[in-house]
């Protein structure tokens, strides 16, 4: 049997008077009290079928019974629409399939919300996601991330690159998030752990030879989630032998080139401009800083040193924002709300108004000296945080970024590219009171500090970049270690003993003292990637089958329980915590 000569979104001019089949979902009935129009649609478009009572009498009937999603079989003759009826907005518009045959194939239920609903709950659109994925805006999401797979596999592979996959099942070890285990039944009491990232795994396929290496990987964390974070992740793995910094950050940005051109039909400039983390951090207080707009930090640390103003000459560092609009008293209630919300103990501000009078509780205590190198044109207020520099940092960026979009600054219709470079290499974890990795513990010293990072840990840089797209992150990358002696300095900085450093990476310790080339790559989160690509703010809109914030699947009702025979087989016992009091 055949169910369609083209797709619902194919037919055109040049194939008018050709009888033809079509199959599809009812998008839309109408009923002109004769005549009956039905839109039918399919992932490609839609076209618009009209059933005659004269013409197919049979066709008719079936159609008075036609509800939206019900899928139909429509069979008849391809005409040209009269003039005034041609739908300039359709790619089918200038057509309509006059139907001789009308099949109803699968009805349809009522529906929980109708496809062009707004503001549909999250939670029921999850709850029914197969409807929910037949809405244009998901079809067009889903089928972009598959155009931007390709093309990246493309690229990929011309430059070299085999694709070669890495076990879902391995063995849990430190990557900066909690593992989700799973229980082994044939070895009762033993784990695996699904991987946060193929780190290792990579890493040792360079050590097997395979000097270039690809994989679209399935990455799993088991974190707290928010509208741009998810525990089941997808992301570009890339790992090459003898690595070149050049090489890779030149491949990166041709395929992010060929993406944004055969997508979006946008021309990408490159090279893209590079920032240390340091510069990063100063200008812009972040390591993903959208550089669309200005606005950047500004430093009145030494300025206000001496200042009778305590909290200004008592703070590591005193930053501030100059802002292109005088605010009232409410409006900087509410961002002093916004910056307590990140970290800040408060906002000070100083504001010169239309008439160059500067208003603000604390001016009385900065002296003349101090006012005039805070000058301000009219019109203008600073926001100044005092504190850490990291707080000051984490407070100050946040505001810029709600500012920039707040007050229109933001060049919506840009695409700013830019690599963040030098990271850190350790921090220290005031929760376990030791140094810890920024990236990961088998990142590469810069090559200034491959013989000093255990001296001074604070100040020591690691071989890291980030790549960044209006203000985020899309992956980030490292040169990683292969000589066994510094990376035996690394996990003793990290305070891994050596039965501990054995337990968890013997193997890898092993791969790196048996002729371990220099290696480095970069992972690039591919739904971060297509959710910027497609202008989306929620991840889970460009993810096939999500879960909620809250880790659940409410279609299949995933995580769901276990029979206790099951149970019982991998030796496990559920412990119900009591609820405190």
């Amino acid at each position: 049997m055949t169910w369609r000569d083209m797709r619902c979104g194919e037919p055109r001019s040049e194939h008018v008077g050709q009888t033809l089949e079509l199959a599809g979902w009812v998008a839309r009935r109408r009923d002109h009290g004769g005549l009956i129009f039905v839109d039918l649609r399919d992932r490609t478009g839609v076209t618009q079928l009209v059933v005659n009572p004269e013409r197919a009498p049979l066709a008719a009937e079936t159609a008075h019974d036609l509800r939206n999603e019900f899928v139909i079989h429509a069979e008849g003759e391809l005409v040209a629409r009269a003039p005034e009826t041609v739908n300039a907005a359709m790619p089918t518009g200038e057509v309509e399939l006059q139907v001789d045959r009308l099949e109803i194939v699968s009805r349809s239920t009522p529906l929980p919300f109708q496809l062009d609903e707004e503001n549909v709950d999250e939670t029921l659109r999850l709850r029914y996601r197969w409807l929910d994925l037949r809405r244009e805006k998901l079809q067009r999401n889903i089928e972009l991330r598959a155009r931007m797979v390709g093309i990246i596999r493309r690229e990929m592979e011309a430059a070299g690159f085999l694709d070669i996959q890495t076990p879902i099942l391995f063995k849990p070890t430190p990557e900066g998030a909690r593992d989700f285990v799973v229980p082994s039944r044939l070895q009762p009491g033993r784990f695996y752990a699904l991987p946060q990232s193929p780190q290792i795994l990579k890493q040792l396929t360079m050590v097997a030879g395979f000097d270039r290496y690809y994989q679209i990987a399935i990455c799993f964390r088991d974190e707290d989630l928010r509208a741009d974070r998810v525990q089941e992740i997808t992301q570009l793995d890339v790992e090459l032998s003898f690595p070149d910094q050049e090489e890779l950050f030149t491949l990166m940005e041709r395929t992010f080139s060929s993406i944004w051109r055969e997508t979006l039909g946008i021309e990408i400039e490159t090279p893209w401009p590079r920032l240390t983390y340091e510069e990063a951090d100063r200008r812009f207080g972040s390591d993903k800083p959208d550089v669309r707009f200005g606005l950047e930090l500004e430093d009145a640390t030494d300025v206000t040193r001496g200042s009778e103003f305590g909290v200004f000459a008592n703070a590591e560092a005193v930053r501030y924002l100059r802002v292109p609009q005088a605010y009232s008293r409410a409006e900087l209630q509410r961002l002093e709300e916004f910056a307590k919300e990140w970290g800040a103990k408060g906002l000070a501000y100083l504001v010169t108004d239309e008439e160059g009078e500067v208003r603000s509780p604390i001016a009385k205590f900065l002296s003349a000296a101090e006012l005039e190198a805070l000058r301000a044109d009219p019109g203008t207020t600073l926001l100044f945080a005092a504190d850490t520099w990291p707080m000051t940092s984490r407070v100050l960026g946040a505001l810029r970024t709600r500012l920039g979009q707040e007050l229109g600054l933001v060049d919506e219709s840009a695409w700013r590219f830019l690599w963040v470079t030098d990271f850190p290499m350790f921090e220290w974890d005031a929760d376990t009171d030791r140094w810890s990795a920024v990236h990961h513990p088998f990142t590469r010293p810069a090559r200034d500090w491959e013989e000093r990072f255990p001296e001074d840990p604070a100040h020591a840089l690691a071989h890291a970049y980030d790549l960044i797209c209006n203000g985020n992150e899309l992956g980030g990358g490292s040169f990683r270690i292969h000589e066994p002696a510094i990376q035996a300095k690394v996990f003793d900085l990290l305070a891994l003993g050596p039965d501990e450093q054995r337990a968890k990476f013997g193997f890898l310790l092993d791969a790196l003292a048996m002729g371990a080339p220099p290696h480095g790559g970069i992972a690039l989160g591919i739904d971060r990637m297509t959710m910027v690509l497609a202008g989306e703010e929620n991840l889970r809109d460009v993810i096939a089958f999500p879960k909620n914030q809250a880790g659940v699947d409410p279609m299949s009702g995933a995580p769901s329980e276990v029979s206790a025979s099951q149970l019982d087989e991998l030796g496990l016992t559920i412990v119900v915590q009591e609820a405190d009091s």
